[in-house]
């Protein structure tokens, strides 16, 4: 008797595992809300305005899902107090088949399957003195409410609003190969593009012959690659492995190890974890890595960066190839995306046919652009004449 009943919880519990495959399978409240496209309208020395138009989609086939709530936060970031500085936010929806509300309520509104809406918000920030305001960290929360029930979301927009001249030649350093530029720039968010930024703020001291290096987590940034631990979902595998890396890992928290099994699945990770394990027997340290792929290396936990995507946890760039490809084209300078710190180490993850690789190390190896607050992403590396 005990056998057969061990026998029938074993098939219900199978049935129960097919079940939760499924459910988590489905598309559920698959309503996402876009980084939209935002304009500083408005820069007068006690009030600025930020407008940004998003979109909401609903990515699912055949669910029609709603949006009952939207409304929006902002924290501010200056180089000075804020305490005299306030701001005020207005939502706008934008539905093709409904107006707004003259009282600005956002009324529920029901996003058919695979199609959009959209809505405008507006941002009024009010001040004696704006003038050491820097940056808006706009924080747009919205319901969505379908199958999986009220799945409360919020889209993080971060938006500069001050801007170094591009005109004034940046500082030279002196190399026994090059001379280095460190450039600096106003806080890259994901409403900026690589070769935007070369044109702004390289091109205008830039030389035949001139390289063009970005830090990797700034295009990941352009890129959108930046996650809110609230959004992550730690799974068995992270809760777990995350212990056994160094407290100074960026894997060694469950969320930000989950940010890799998202990327790789579960099942790398975990034989890479093994395999490591292996390699650290034997004296080969490093085959998590190898085994778990590039984005590994290039994952910056909380912390990891400048405020305030210091609360985000950044991934690596995407196809970092593709993009030097692209500043090439658009701007006819040699272009690399590297990781350097201040542990005389540099890792170039792509670089244009161009480019003396052995000559960037050099170049960048004390670390010209710094990896504290400088807000020096970008280096323009200058080959000395006899190389």
């Amino acid at each position: 008797m005990l056998t057969f009943l061990l026998k029938v919880a074993g098939l219900l519990g199978l049935g129960v595992l097919a079940l939760d495959v499924q459910y988590r399978l489905r598309p559920g409240n698959k309503l996402d809300m876009s980084n939209g496209i935002w304009d500083l309208t408005l820069t007068e020395a006690d009030h600025y305005q930020l407008v940004g138009e998003l979109q909401l989609e609903n990515q699912t086939d055949s669910l029609e899902i709603m949006v009952p709530e939207v409304s929006a936060e902002v924290v501010l970031l200056s180089a000075g107090s804020l305490d005299e500085v306030s701001y005020k936010t207005k939502i706008i929806p934008c539905h093709e088949d409904a107006e707004a509300r003259a009282d600005n309520y956002w009324f529920g509104y029901i996003v058919k399957a695979g199609k959009k809406t959209a809505c405008k918000v507006i941002v009024d920030i009010y001040g004696p003195d704006l003038t050491q305001l820097k940056t808006a960290w706009v924080k747009i929360h919205y319901v969505t409410y379908g199958p999986q029930g009220r799945i409360a979301k919020t889209r993080h927009v971060v938006l500069p609003v001050k801007f170094p001249d591009a005109n004034i030649p940046p500082n030279k350093k002196e190399t026994a190969v090059a001379d280095v530029f460190p450039i600096k720039t106003h806080l890259i968010t994901a409403q900026d593009t690589p070769s935007s930024i070369v044109k702004r703020y390289v091109l205008p001291h830039s030389q035949p012959g001139d390289i063009v290096a970005i830090a990797e987590t700034p295009v990941a940034l352009m890129q959108g690659r930046f996650r809110h631990p609230s959004t992550v979902q730690p799974g068995w595998v992270a809760k777990r492995v995350c212990y056994f890396f160094k407290p100074t890992s960026s894997l060694a928290t469950a969320c930000g190890l989950q940010t890799l099994v998202d990327i790789v699945g579960p099942y790398q990770v975990l034989f890479a974890f093994l395999a490591g394990v292996g390699g650290k027997l034997i004296g080969k340290p490093g085959m998590f890595y190898e085994m778990a792929g590039e984005q590994a290396r290039l994952i910056d936990d909380v912390t990891g960066t400048l405020p305030p995507f210091d609360q985000f946890i950044v991934l690596g760039p995407a196809d970092p190839q593709a993009v030097v490809a692209q500043i090439r084209q658009e701007t006819g300078l040699e272009a690399a995306i590297v990781d350097v710190n201040d542990l005389r180490a540099v890792k170039i993850l792509a670089s244009t046919p161009g480019v003396s690789e052995k000559l960037l190390e050099e170049a960048l190896i004390s670390n010209p652009a710094g990896n504290a607050d400088e807000q020096t992403p970008v280096v323009l590396v200058r080959p000395a004449a006899h190389t």
